[in-house]
């Protein structure tokens, strides 16, 4: 094939249309290149029609028709259906300008409005920004992926969502693709171990499987693999989020350079983490690094007000957060902590643990190895847990000791007398485990009962023992207690939370160990949690009371523990110390937004090791923990925190941007547009050349049987809601947010597709796939650069035009309307030129209002083209001042990022001067180079005028 010779006269933009390859295309995205555009594309015309497409301007000859060309095609519709669903077509096609501080879609959706969550939005959407980039930093419970959802379908709308990658920890993949697909109509393909190997059957082993799904979810353990490393380095996203951001900081790790990969190969970058650093001011940085390397000066440095402008941060008992939950979010209950008397058996074991390994007369325990500090604490720490768990730790130790080494021999023998003493505890019941089937009864568990609770122990012998033990205390059946833990596959882990939160599931305990501390939701038929063992640290402690004490718990949540009590007065007062940990938590939920910041660890690790010399009686307490106005007074990370927690100054929320529409609500626009694509007849059999569209007005439901290019669309919906639903054969809507909500509760109550969480009919939300099939339909009535002409209560002739400001990635910037009208009869040189800021007029002044009749197509639309080059001439020249206005804001963020840029390269190049750390400015430099390059490629750079639609005078006809 022989390359098109250069366009550089080529304008394109979003929604134009192009003809290649003697075919009708619908432009998509546009991206302008050092060597021409490349435009994204889906078929128009009767051969290539749905079909998508990828067309470069250096290869092909690419038509773009004039709009000064168009021609006039007088609309002969009953009542003007057909132009009023074009023009409504192309507004839903044609972007929202990115810069408009108004929420479009996120609030039509199926997420309650809070303010605090649309000051997340606004955050993220910033103007002053060039383009996206927020550390989501909420505390755990105030629904980080609500925020996340309406700032994805604020950046769809926006024409700046195309292709979105979501990484997030395996066991909540299906909870976030449930939510974004529910709530907001964003289907993302789950890449799972079985998604992965479905992606493998069906592509070339060269070929990159991000290319197949434009929006998929995927597991941060999975993407880390260094297999897909090549192909992320050669794809780049419109969007990308990562979960638990956290976990990306340690420079060196894989969780690293995945991130590092990732962040200058998107445009628009969330991060999420209740916990946003570690304590340590360089690992923060990387976060910062991560979403704009200039934040952080060369030397590692920032300041606060870098910190505020890239993340947001509130926790339960913020103002911002605590004026509008209301009953949505229930105050937590008084802690329930209990004393527990162990069992004969378990008090002997809590005496030889104590006399023999922790505190031995002799001054040491018989463990032979180098920590002689820390292992009795591991043994006592599995004692804690259960019989079962301190089992498993003395026949692990005791597999690594050889009895001919005296000091080994030592150590087996008591280990052995250990093991015996613990052996007892099994023949009689356990303390713990009694009081543990107490309390499950006490808040009404039992075999006819709802009522759940989420019991937490940290070692999987103890949860093994647990399942088994507890169905026959407690009277019920096997099934209604599971165990979820680590070593389950992603699939199977999400098939139990799933269950968990189905009202008809028989799961009334699970037994889980601290895989379910971040990130799983288990609130919705729950709200009762027990530490069966009390982690060792703060961090742990409120990640497991966040899953049920969160928005949407509508119960008051009641964490309980259970505290052993031996007789020994030295192993009982060493235990005081963990109840206290507990209260310290609940002090620090009303005050602060993370607890971690009480210790200054920042590491489940550093803090069970503190605490651990707590115990050991090396240091105490009072001096591992901070209060609050401690934490004030640094001058560390945690205080610059602790300070924002603080602060009463909110964020403002985005207003939301009234209804812009042709129609009252989107059903209208649907049942509109199937009748005219299937010639007044949808509802009649797919044979008969309908597709059995139904509305069932006095239920809130409407149903259709997806035809073959629609169901090629819902192909990319989540696979368990296609599994299950059966989406393909029968699409069931629900019309109306409250029937949606409704819908939405009754598939938590078991009430969804085959039981299962989803449910049986999706919410019609703005961005939902079958209105974009629908407008796509629509589109179709006309050909190659038409506009319809129709007639209105008007003066004069009048012509209906889009002006539009788009930068080099074909993105939209700036959208704005204008009439040019013609009021010298015969006379088209003439023209008056308005603005609009909406077009609410075209349903007072025109054909297009309601009711109106069409008494037939137009005698002489030929008469009115010359009306066309001059309207687009004027309105042009109208226009380009309001899109010079706009221009110059864009041009002016640009610059101040250049400006913040120019500072670092000159900060980078006085460390340079003195050789330190060479390596690392090096990097940097390359990465602020590579933003560089993306943000030149944001800069505004055409301009476009379009007619939309030709009105004349009623009386003339």
């Amino acid at each position: 094939m022989t390359s098109a010779p250069p366009r550089p006269d080529l304008t394109v933009a979003p929604g134009s249309i192009v003809v290649v390859r003697d075919e009708e295309w619908l432009v998509t995205s546009a991206e302008q290149g050092s060597d021409g555009w490349l435009l994204r594309v889906r078929g128009l015309s009767e051969l290539v029609a749905d079909t998508t497409a990828t067309f470069y301007s250096s290869l092909d000859d690419i038509q773009v028709q004039d709009p000064a060309a168009a021609e006039i095609v007088p609309d002969g519709s009953s009542g003007y259906r057909d132009a009023r669903l074009w023009l409504e077509a192309l507004l839903r096609k044609t972007p929202f300008p990115y810069g408009d501080q108004t929420l479009t879609v996120a609030t039509r959706m199926l997420a309650d409005s809070l303010g605090y969550q649309r000051a997340a939005v606004a955050k993220a959407l910033d103007p002053r920004l060039i383009r996206p980039r927020i550390l989501l930093a909420d505390a755990v419970g105030l629904g980080k992926t609500l925020e996340i959802g309406m700032i994805l379908a604020e950046l769809v709308r926006r024409g700046r969502g195309e292709r979105i990658l979501i990484v997030t920890p395996r066991h909540v993949l299906e909870q976030m693709q449930h939510e974004l697909w529910c709530r907001f109509a964003l289907p993302f393909v789950r890449l799972d171990s079985g998604g992965i190997q479905k992606v493998r059957q069906k592509l070339p082993a060269t070929r990159n499987p991000f290319t197949f799904y434009k929006r998929a979810i995927i597991s941060i353990d999975t993407l880390k693999s260094p297999r897909y490393k090549a192909h992320l380095e050669r794809h780049h996203w419109d969007a990308v989020v990562i979960d638990e951001s956290h976990n990306l900081t340690n420079t060196g790790t894989q969780n690293n350079e995945l991130a590092r990969i990732l962040a200058p190969n998107t445009e628009a970058l969330i991060l999420a983490s209740a916990t946003p650093h570690n304590g340590r001011e360089e690992s923060f940085a990387e976060l910062l690094r991560l979403l704009d390397p200039t934040a952080v000066a060369p030397d590692g440095s920032f300041q606060r007000t870098d910190v505020q402008s890239l993340l947001i941060r509130r926790h339960r008992h913020h103002a911002e957060v605590a004026a509008e939950v209301g009953s949505d979010w229930a105050e937590r209950a008084e802690p329930v902590h209990r004393l527990v008397r162990p069992s004969g058996a378990e008090d002997a074991v809590a005496r030889e643990l104590s006399r023999v390994w922790l505190h031995p007369e002799s001054g040491s325990s018989p463990y032979s190895g180098e920590t002689k500090a820390l292992f009795p604490w591991t043994l006592a720490k599995a004692f804690l847990s259960s019989p079962a768990a301190l089992r498993e730790s003395i026949a692990l130790r005791r597999a690594k000791l050889d009895p001919r080494i005296p000091e080994q021999r030592t150590e087996l023998a008591a280990l052995t007398n250990l093991a015996d003493l613990n052996d007892k505890a099994f023949t009689e019941a356990a303390g713990k485990q009694a009081a543990l089937v107490d309390r499950l009864k006490e808040i009404g568990v039992g075999p006819r009962s709802d009522t759940r609770a989420v019991v937490f122990a940290e070692r999987i012998a103890t949860l093994k023992w647990l399942t088994e033990q507890l169905p026959r205390a407690l009277g019920t059946k096997q099934e209604s207690v599971v165990m979820l833990h680590g070593g389950l596959s992603d699939v199977e882990q999400q098939e139990i939370v799933d269950g968990f939160k189905l009202e008809t599931s028989p799961i009334r305990v699970l037994v889980t160990g601290d895989v379910a501390s971040e990130g799983v939701n288990l609130h919705a038929q729950c709200h009762h949690l027990i530490h069966y063992d009390i982690p060792w640290s703060l961090i742990r402690i409120e990640q497991r009371n966040g899953r049920i004490d969160r928005y949407g718990q509508r119960r008051p949540p009641v964490i309980s523990s259970l505290i052993l009590e031996p007789s020994d007065p030295d192993f009982s007062g060493d235990l005081r110390v963990l109840s206290r940990l507990l209260e310290k938590e609940n002090e620090a939920h009303t005050a602060l937004g993370d607890v971690a910041s009480l210790m200054g660890k920042h590491s489940v690790s550093e803090e069970e090791s503190a605490i651990r010399d707590v115990l050991a009686r090396r240091t105490d307490l009072d001096d591992q923990v901070r209060t609050l106005d401690e934490v004030l007074a640094g001058d560390d990370i945690d205080a610059l925190f602790a300070e924002l927690d603080q602060l009463e100054e909110a964020t403002p929320a985005l207003p939301e941007l009234p209804r812009q529409s042709l129609y009252p609500d989107d059903l209208t626009f649907l049942d509109e547009a199937l009748r005219a694509a299937f010639k007044d007849v949808p509802h009649a059999a797919p044979a008969a050349g309908g597709v059995g569209w139904t509305v069932h007005p006095n239920h809130g439901i409407a149903e259709l049987v997806p035809p073959r290019d629609l169901r090629q669309r819902l192909a990319q919906l989540p696979q368990n809601y296609l599994q299950h639903g059966g989406v393909l054969e029968r699409l069931k809507l629900a019309t109306t947010p409250q029937i949606g909500n409704t819908q939405l509760r009754a598939a938590k109550q078991g009430k969804g597709v085959n039981n299962t969480t989803w449910p049986e009919a999706h919410f019609l939300g703005p961005l939902h796939p079958v209105l974009d099939w629908a407008g796509d339909r629509a589109l179709s009535a006309l050909g190659r650069n038409q506009v319809f002409a129709i007639r209105g209560a008007i003066d004069h002739p009048t012509v209906l035009l889009m002006g539009t400001l788009m930068n080099r990635r074909g993105q939209l910037v700036s959208r704005v309307f204008a009439t040019a009208e013609f009021p010298i009869p015969g006379n088209p040189a003439f023209a008056l030129v308005q603005i609009h800021q909406n077009l609410d007029f075209l349903l007072t002044d025109t054909g297009l209002k309601p009711e109106t009749a069409n008494p037939g197509p137009l005698d002489d639309a030929a008469a009115l083209r010359p009306l066309i080059p001059r309207a687009v001439e004027e309105a042009a020249q109208a226009l380009k001042i309001v899109l010079d206005q706009q221009e110059k804001t864009a041009t002016e963020r640009l610059e101040h990022w250049r400006a913040r840029a120019n500072r670092w390269y000159s900060a980078a190049e006085q460390l340079e001067l003195f050789g330190t750390q060479r390596s690392k400015v090096d990097r940097l430099t390359r990465r602020i180079a590579e933003e560089q390059r993306l943000a030149e490629s944001l800069a505004p750079t055409q301009q476009l005028v379009r007619p939309l639609l030709v009105i004349v005078p009623e009386k003339d006809q």
